[in-house]
């Protein structure tokens, strides 16, 4: 027989099988988390997992066919507690936590369900559903905001600074340059009359036009950076951060093809954007949702219409509002496409496929510009 509480700290399980002693388990995790994982795998919904059900769960890791059919009857056998040919949920518990197990799955699963399944919201209870309808209002289950975590630690948009730093400090103190004039700049800047060096599509986020111009792009883009990471992880940050760079220029260089471009602009705008995306995937799962969108929105709008207002009204003004602007529509279009979704819906797949195709269609029409349309640019200086 097994035991097990509401809010329970422990399970403890007794074998049907002689020679086994009865298994305590620790319960690391909020119950809901795991609850909503068995239910994932549980298909046909009658509180059990099969052996088809195991095998399915197991062949859908990452480690995909390497774990053959005898392998997978093992664990069923050693799972299986009191012998009923199912695991239900107690022994599913038991099997990820036991340490004879951890050996054969306990450790793929734990690495698996951490890195590759995000837990769903499970079902409401009627006494949950009737509080709901009394307190007359939508309430969130928080789950994405369970999701931070700082292992691993939050580095790479501090590492970017850093570096973006250190590349700043190089030209203005040790060869004394004043704004974008010392080596590095000019290797790295944006120069429309040097774009067959492809490189400064990319590393003219490293340079910046005085210590403010860095100093703002830093705050923000650590500020909204590494929240992102804490939930998203690191790699997929960077993805959107370099996709919004990448678009600025080509952005910029398509609209205002003789401006030179200097700034990270256009990757922090794809982070703000990259937070609006995550709040439209996974809008049940958080708390404060709407208000967070709207203080997006609403600083993104306002500085890109800043930005718009100061370069149509003061032709000395070469602030290049284009990066925001594309770099921002590239964080919203590569946010949803590779950024945690807590809980997919239908409508959600259409907008995956829909942002894919309009960022795949967008690049390759900019990309292309810039290769056969030499003519609409400023002669090219080889040297």
């Amino acid at each position: 027989m097994w035991t097990f509480f509401e809010s329970f700290k422990l399970i403890k399980m007794a074998s049907a099988r002689e020679g086994e002693t009865t298994v305590t388990i620790p319960l690391q995790y909020n119950d809901a988390h795991w609850k909503c994982i068995f239910e994932k795998y549980d298909v046909d919904g009658d509180g059990k997992i099969s052996f088809q059900e195991l095998k399915t769960m197991i062949r859908g890791s990452s480690y995909s066919n390497d774990i053959p059919n005898r392998v997978v009857r093992m664990i069923m056998r050693k799972a299986d507690l009191n012998d009923s040919g199912y695991l239900e949920y107690p022994e599913f518990i038991a099997m990820i936590h036991r340490k004879d197990m951890q050996g054969v799955f306990g450790s793929y699963v734990q690495k698996y369900v951490h890195t590759m399944v995000p837990c769903r919201p499970c079902s409401i209870t009627a006494t949950q559903r009737s509080q709901r309808t009394y307190l007359s209002h939508d309430l969130t289950d928080g789950l994405y905001e369970e999701e931070y975590t700082c292992n691993p630690p939050a580095l790479a948009m501090i590492i970017i600074s850093l570096i973006e730093i250190a590349i700043f400090l190089y030209d203005a103190i040790v060869h004394k340059a004043v704004l974008v004039d010392g080596p590095a700049a000019t290797l790295f800047i944006y120069n429309p009359s040097k774009r067959y060096q492809a490189w400064r599509y990319f590393t003219y986020m490293f340079v910046h036009v005085g210590s403010f111009h860095l100093a703002v792009n830093l705050l923000v883009q650590i500020m909204l950076g590494i929240p992102l990471e804490m939930v998203h992880k690191w790699w997929r940050v960077l993805i959107i951060y370099f996709a919004g760079v990448v678009a600025g220029s080509l952005g910029t260089s398509v609209s205002d093809p003789s401006v030179f471009l200097a700034g990270a602009s256009g990757g922090v705008y794809a982070l703000i954007t990259a937070h609006v995306a995550t709040i439209l995937m996974n809008w049940s799962q958080m708390e404060f949702a709407v208000l967070q969108l709207v203080v997006f929105v609403a600083v993104g709008t306002v500085d890109i219409g800043q930005a718009v207002y100061a370069r149509l009204t003061d032709e000395k003004n070469q602030i290049g509002y284009v990066a925001h602007l594309a770099g921002a529509v590239a964080g919203l279009l590569v946010g949803i496409n590779i950024l945690r979704n807590l809980e997919v819906r239908t409508w959600e797949k259409v907008l995956w496929w829909a942002s894919f195709i309009t960022y795949l269609a967008l690049m390759t029409a900019a990309i292309m510009w810039n290769i056969f349309y030499d003519s609409y640019f400023p002669q090219q200086i080889y040297n």
